[in-house]
């Protein structure tokens, strides 16, 4: 199962929570004129603070829209104070968890064995995790893509079969001017997008890119990566916007090449 076009954008703790509650209500009207996001062939997913997360769920009530939790607890319901569980997010109603980010590992120590819990958690809760890896220094293409590749493993390692949402963000890049070259992404995407086609158990998975992320980039990539993940370029709903309008040109694309190719693939009349 191919995983549709995905947009994401995680808000950090950069909007109080009224400066949230705008931006959302300018958002759905984006993804409510959106005839891809509509029908699903555009998938999108905002991950704002874990206080604006009602507020978000109630704004995008009845959209197609996904709503995730910037992080994670990897244990259970229990004596684990300050932690929020994969299973009261769940509950109510958050989808997606955002797994792994840099400024978590930079800034809070957090290692791959505590993502891999993490992911794990999320998973048997049925959150699909939006896991965050990268280089942390700029590497040879070949080079950037063993290492990411690696690190996938290491942050899958032990959870239970699901798809999940693979945000490569080269670490050198996040907040970067402009995002890593071209070239360089698609070399580590593809690397990413054939070791998860080698795992049954992750089915349906997206591959999309973050680090300086904004509109022009999904175009320039030609197809490389199912989506982008967004950061300050998204804070303007209009470049959101612009955005959403190159996902959708690149899942009618995908449409045309399947149809192309199943047409191709079936015997002629009479054969």
């Amino acid at each position: 199962m191919t995983a549709p076009v995905t947009v994401g954008i995680s808000l950090k703790t950069y909007f109080g929570n009224a400066q949230a509650v705008a931006w959302f209500a300018d958002v759905r009207a984006r993804l409510e004129a959106s005839p891809a996001v509509t029908d699903g062939s555009v998938r999108f997913f905002a991950i704002p603070t874990y206080l604006q997360i009602p507020a978000a769920l109630d704004a995008f009530r009845g959209t197609p829209a996904l709503v995730g939790a910037q992080d994670v607890s990897a244990f259970e319901p229990g004596a684990y104070t300050g932690e929020v569980s994969a299973a009261e997010l769940a509950e109510i109603g958050v989808r997606v968890a955002e797994i792994g980010h840099a400024e978590r590992r930079r800034l809070f120590g957090e290692t791959d064995a505590d993502t891999a819990a993490k992911a794990a958690t999320a998973i048997a809760h049925g959150l699909e995790p939006v896991l965050c890896i990268g280089e942390s220094e700029r590497l040879v293409p070949a080079d950037a893509a063993g290492a990411v590749v690696a690190q996938l493993h290491a942050d899958l390692a032990g959870a239970p079969a699901g798809p999940v949402i693979v945000a490569y963000e080269p670490v050198w890049a996040i907040g970067a001017p402009e995002p890593a070259p071209a070239e360089h992404i698609v070399a580590v995407a593809t690397a990413l997008r054939a070791a998860l086609d080698a795992l049954p158990e992750r089915a349906g998975s997206a591959v999309i890119y973050g680090g300086s992320a904004g509109p022009g980039l999904l175009t320039q990539l030609g197809g490389a990566v199912d989506g982008l993940f967004l950061g300050r370029f998204g804070h303007d709903p209009a470049n959101l916007g612009a955005v959403l309008a190159e996902a959708a040109t690149l899942a009618a694309a995908r449409r045309g090449a399947a149809a192309a190719e199943e047409e191709a693939g079936e015997p002629e009349a009479g054969a």
